[in-house]
């Protein structure tokens, strides 16, 4: 699933374009390199995010193409 694809259905981001805008400007972090918003997101990727006052940190546990926004975070595991 691409990137920033995960980011929106999981709701750590809300739009999808707002994503993929947020990779163009090299604010999404994904296992220490900077991806863009067709990278192919894996179970056990890092993905940390730098938009804000805080940095996000998340860990990939599961990929589906829909999710109800009940389970939306029982698809990553935030890291401190």
């Amino acid at each position: 699933m691409r990137l920033d694809k995960y980011l929106k259905i999981t709701r750590i981001i809300k739009r999808r374009t707002v994503a993929n805008e947020a990779c163009d400007a090299g604010k999404v972090i994904v296992n220490d390199k900077t991806a863009r918003a067709s990278y192919d997101v894996k179970v056990g990727d890092i993905i940390e995010i730098n938009m804000g006052q805080k940095p996000l940190k998340v860990k990939v546990i599961n990929i589906s193409d829909y999710v109800k926004k009940d389970a939306a975070a029982d698809y990553y595991q935030e890291i401190p």
